[in-house]
């Protein structure tokens, strides 16, 4: 027999945490998730990310309706259901390769994280949007 959470399981978790049910006690209150960017690549412990400082930037909070739910047809996975916008850029961000989840405005903890498939150089005036289904969550065994 193998140890693994079975599919309802990884739904009810991933729904919970991303405020799409209340099914788990310590997550009954969805907390609220913020999106930033991040300049280096984090590590899977939520180590090693830089966000930009500075001109206009600042993480993006999302509501629960930002998120579609995990289903049963894909228990393990939930995306972002809108664009995420970033405020506009009033000055160079530096070179942007990934997408970092957090549980705070600023500092706090890191959720998960996702690498740009391309990097982005948000400069003045610039004003950096995921879109929808760009931020895809896995709920799995740690790398």
């Amino acid at each position: 027999m193998s140890d693994a959470l079975v599919n309802r399981t990884h739904q009810a978790l991933l729904n919970s945490l991303f405020g799409k049910t209340s099914n788990f006690g310590a997550l009954a209150s969805r907390p609220t998730l913020y999106v930033g960017l991040s300049t280096t690549t984090p590590t899977m412990a939520g180590a090693n990310v830089t966000e930009p400082s500075g001109n206009n930037y600042a993480r993006v909070a999302t509501a629960a309706s930002d998120w579609n739910a995990a289903t049963s047809a894909d228990p393990s996975v939930v995306d972002n259901a809108n664009a995420i916008t970033f405020p506009q850029a009033s000055g160079s961000w530096g070179t942007c390769t990934h997408a970092v989840i957090f549980d705070a405005s600023s500092g706090g903890n890191v959720i998960g994280i996702a690498a740009l498939a391309v990097a982005k150089t948000p400069t003045a005036n610039d004003t950096p949007v995921l879109n929808a289904g760009f931020i895809s969550v896995t709920l799995g065994a740690a790398a």
